[in-house]
């Protein structure tokens, strides 16, 4: 399902669990220096087919997968992050998931915080959340009008 921008910068992903608890997939909250996208914690559900892997390392792309969807429809990316949040319901899993994470996040070296925490639905093993800011809008090069002036005409 594709994402829909609505409500003054809302961006939502059809998501269930979105409805249910009345939250967004993301906010953008514009700034003269570059408008901030806060993306909310998403995790490896597919939410085209309803289905979620019992694999981590799949639950990670698939997490990635699914805030790169919000970002690009708020027109930002992964390389403008500023900080990523990771919620880990196992330890364990924490060496498997971490070199996936650094795949995506390495070109933009956010600020971390990586949390071992219980989620809520137990086939979740991963949840993140990230907040970009995109370069601010530059005006349009304009180029300058050239004026001929008929000298045969006053």
């Amino acid at each position: 399902m594709k994402n829909k921008m609505r409500r003054g910068g809302r961006i939502f992903s059809g998501s269930t669990f979105e409805e249910l608890a009345g939250y967004a997939r993301a906010v953008v909250l514009p700034d003269p220096g570059g408008d901030w996208i806060m993306v909310s914690g998403t995790t490896g559900f597919d939410y085209a087919a309803g289905t979620i892997s019992d694999d981590p390392v799949e639950q990670t792309h698939q997490t990635f997968r699914n805030i790169e969807k919000a970002l690009d429809e708020a027109g930002s990316s992964f390389v403008e992050a500023t900080r990523i949040r990771v919620y880990v319901a196992e330890q364990s899993d924490f060496e498997a998931i971490a070199p996936v994470i650094g795949s995506y996040m390495r070109d933009a070296s956010p600020a971390n915080t990586t949390v071992v925490s219980s989620l809520v639905d137990p086939r979740m093993k991963i949840e993140i959340e990230i907040t970009t800011r995109k370069p601010p809008a530059r005006p349009p090069k304009v180029k300058p009008v050239r004026r001929f002036v008929d000298e045969g005409r006053g």
